[in-house]
């Protein structure tokens, strides 16, 4: 199984409309088409400190974040594998370390409950996340439907639009259907742009003719402030 295993990039969010997501879709005709899988199901399982220490760090906006989580593409994965992926961002740009090997293994790996038996800088990358953050546990299941587009000429620059959008706090594991509660509006779409240098000017200006202005969007931040917090803070009281 080929994958692309080290990513660094800078990644721009925008929340869309129905209407706008459609008037981009016929504006980047002419430069994208979409990627060999169509529309797929993305499944996460993230992982946190029993305090929530890295999702609470992250929502703060410092120079320097990063989280660890498992991912399947459903769709598409006769291997059943997935991957354990390492995401940092420092000072806008985004730093993806990622391992592919089974749920079972990942888990037992993220959880403290086994070692990793693999031997590569992105094995001991992530080792070291782990030592550092002391005993991990699955803190959401978040998945959504994904259509991604690539560039026609080559150019290193991609667009995925994500729409329901959910997650649970029980049944950690891909086995079980993509369902939960949903936090993104049913009639709103979130676009991603990325790329590793500049933007094409031609993206540049259809996002400006739409009126489509750049956000600050986490679906795992959402979920925590949304959900998890609000829970969190009854059990206080």
């Amino acid at each position: 199984m080929a994958f692309q295993a080290v990513f660094q990039r800078h990644e721009l969010k925008y929340i869309l409309t129905k209407e706008q997501k459609e008037s981009v879709l016929q504006a980047i005709q002419p430069y994208m088409s979409l990627d060999q899988y169509g529309r797929t199901t993305i499944q996460n399982i993230y992982f946190d400190t029993e305090n929530y220490r890295l999702i609470r760090r992250s929502i703060e906006k410092p120079d320097y974040k990063e989280k660890i989580r498992i991912r399947s593409y459903a769709n598409h994965n006769t291997d059943n594998l997935v991957f354990v992926e390492l995401k940092k961002k420092y000072q806008k740009v985004v730093y993806k370390r990622r391992l592919s090997m089974s749920e079972e293994t990942a888990i037992c790996w993220l959880t403290g409950e086994c070692s990793c038996e693999m031997d590569s800088q992105i094995a001991r990358e992530i080792e070291y996340f782990l030592s550092y953050y002391g005993k991990l546990k699955p803190s959401l299941f978040l998945s959504y439907e994904r259509e991604a587009y690539y560039c026609k000429d080559g150019m290193d620059f991609r667009i995925t639009f994500d729409e329901n959008v959910r997650c649970r706090q029980e049944l950690m594991t891909f086995q079980k259907h993509a369902n939960g509660i949903p936090i993104l509006e049913n009639n709103k779409t979130l676009m991603e742009i990325k790329c590793s240098g500049g933007m094409p000017l031609w993206m540049a200006e259809i996002l400006s003719r739409e009126k489509i202005y750049k956000t600050s969007f986490s679906k795992y931040g959402t979920a925590y402030r949304n959900i998890i917090y609000p829970q969190l803070k009854g059990e206080q009281i």
